[in-house]
């Protein structure tokens, strides 16, 4: 994160300015410098592999941090029930349905979990895959990252309902507009999210090409033609993201050591 106040490394001591990026530590409320984040992290977590290859600490969990969101929404919402109801609290949260802002989030961490799993899968097709990254100077996230010996794909796992589809409108004496729609909903401004989390990996690694991916899991895709693009962000099913990353074995990218400049700056959220 970066820091609004000025403070100083625990471990070094070092002086850290306001506006450095550095790790903080919520149960102790205290800072860390990168460097020293590093080595600790190093010495602390053990070089255990994941199911794709990937030591632990590297690979990350798909959709924890949405989880971990929806799992703090639910308490919040359940003590304001029990602050609310006072001795009847129990029984007003056991009656009382989720607020829908916070089971999305639930929903969320499942799309992304379910298209980890899958993703996972892949891997004795020589690609990594990172889950659940944060970006840097910033609380988003990238869902998931995957790296094959062509390309850097950065995923975007949405769990809608309804048929995707695109829609053009414009064109001989008119701007040319695409639109995004998820049956009636029109979703465009993924695409503009997508884009910029390609362009924070793309300024990453300038020489390695990064394409955006738009996965929307559960969606009432069609058994033909289940995929498409626009502005250059692919949409499509799990089944046909699958398909495609299993084909890209061609290609002069060296997986493992693109892995190793993108893990560590992209950390798991």
């Amino acid at each position: 994160m970066k820091l609004r106040y000025a403070g100083s490394c625990r471990e070094c001591g070092a002086s850290l300015p306001a506006g450095t990026e550095a790790d903080y530590e919520s149960e102790t409320k205290a800072v860390r410098c990168l460097d020293c984040g590093d080595r600790l992290g190093e010495l602390a977590v053990p070089e255990v592999e994941s199911s794709n290859g990937l030591p632990l600490n590297e690979s990350g969990s798909a959709g924890a941090s949405a989880r971990r969101e929806y799992e703090r929404r639910k308490a919040k919402d359940e003590e304001r029930l029990r602050e609310r109801w006072g001795r009847f609290g129990n029984l007003a949260v056991a009656l009382s349905e989720e607020r829908q802002s916070t089971k999305a989030w639930e929903r969320g961490a499942v799309g992304e979990e379910r298209l980890g799993a899958r993703l996972d899968s892949l891997v004795e097709h020589g690609i990594a895959v990172l889950h659940d990254r944060r970006i840097p100077g910033s609380k988003a996230n990238i869902d998931h990252i995957v790296i094959t010996p062509d390309r850097i794909w950065v995923v975007d796992a949405k769990r809608y309902k309804g048929q995707p589809e695109l829609k053009v409108e414009g064109g001989l004496f008119r701007p040319r507009v695409e639109k995004l729609l998820v049956g009636r909903r029109d979703c465009s401004k993924l695409v503009d999210g997508v884009l910029k989390q390609v362009q924070v990996v793309r300024n990453l690694v300038p020489d390695v090409p990064v394409t955006g991916v738009l996965c929307f899991v559960e969606a009432d895709w069609p058994l033909i033609g289940a995929f498409f693009s626009t502005r250059g962000v692919h949409v499509l099913s799990p089944r046909r993201l699958a398909k495609k990353l299993a084909g890209e074995t061609a290609g002069d990218i060296s997986v493992a050591e693109v892995q190793a400049v993108v893990a560590p700056r992209f950390r798991p959220a």
